[in-house]
């Protein structure tokens, strides 16, 4: 399971960012998941659960907001995001597009107590 890496590399984070501002305690982590990112959420909630403990995380609130695909049209210029998991333009019809949004995974922000 690669959650548990990426849980690991977002809490390193998350300490970097707490020594960085000074912050002796995290209280609620927030990311973005793109539905294409291949991230399982519920496994990413229970690794987070788990490994926060005797953390800088430690009790603190973790929020995952899911972020559909969002493409651009190559052809027509138009900006869209998918209900369905169909590359083409709702607008047009062209499957000229990129793909903007709904890959990745970010950090997004988080809440300290200094």
């Amino acid at each position: 399971m690669h959650e548990y890496s990426i849980v690991q590399a977002l809490l390193n984070q998350c300490e970097e960012q707490a020594i960085k501002h000074n912050a002796k305690k995290i209280t609620k982590v927030v990311v973005k998941i793109g539905v294409m990112s291949g991230v399982e959420t519920d496994l990413l909630q229970t690794a987070f659960d788990t490994f926060k403990e005797d953390t800088i995380c430690e009790g603190c609130e973790f929020v995952i907001n899911i972020q559909k695909v969002v493409i651009k049209c190559r052809k027509c210029n138009t900006k869209s995001e998918l209900k369905e998991l169909e590359y083409c333009c709702p607008q047009c019809k062209s499957i000229e597009v990129d793909v903007i949004d709904g890959e990745d995974m970010y950090l997004m922000s988080l809440e300290m107590d200094s």
